[in-house]
């Protein structure tokens, strides 16, 4: 199981792009999902499915800079999700927060073993820390589920935070890219 075939240092600054980018996206997405939050409308069920995909698509861009192999488990997951994400919101808020808290799980415990295969180039912890929260809000989302007026609105403060630690690691690996 490899998750760094090239050198730290030679990958720092293209995932220091990476988790910038993800983080641009995390805090508009979240601010899209607020406004359509209450219900499941055309916006909001493209918002929900467009997470995933761009889950998807960003691990692919790790793989491919890092030889990552162990990101195959959320590129899979990922793409289960999106498909799922779109099934779901034709049953309502609850069978969404059941398939997003699915996904939060499963790609949480990824993103934690990553993280801690990386652990040795800076800007992982917070991944790890990130991957952690990840599941346990991933199981969050499932309870939520079965409450009377479940909401989307927790999934935008769910963004926002994974948004806040791809930030704190892409400043973290700006100083491996200094240092070279």
């Amino acid at each position: 199981m490899t998750t760094v075939t090239a050198a730290p240092a030679a990958i720092a600054p293209s995932l220091r792009r990476l988790y910038l980018v993800r983080f641009g996206f995390a805090l508009v997405w979240a601010g899209l999902l607020v406004t359509t939050a209450s219900h499941l409308g055309p916006l909001g069920v493209s918002l929900l499915v467009l997470y995933p995909l761009f889950d998807l698509v960003a691990a692919v861009v790790d793989t491919r800079s890092s030889k990552a192999t162990t990101l195959y488990v959320n590129i899979v997951t990922s793409g289960v999700a999106t498909v799922g994400l779109a099934f779901a919101a034709s049953s309502g808020i609850p069978a969404v927060l059941r398939v997003w808290g699915a996904w939060a799980i499963v790609s949480g415990l990824s993103q934690l073993a990553v993280g801690v295969l990386r652990r040795n180039l800076d800007g992982h912890w917070p991944m790890i820390i990130s991957g952690a929260i990840s599941a346990v809000a991933g199981t969050a989302f499932i309870l939520m589920a079965a409450q009377e007026g479940a909401s989307l609105a927790n999934l935008a403060g769910y963004a926002t935070l994974g948004g806040l630690f791809f930030l704190v690691s892409a400043l973290r690996l700006g100083r491996v890219t200094k240092r070279r």
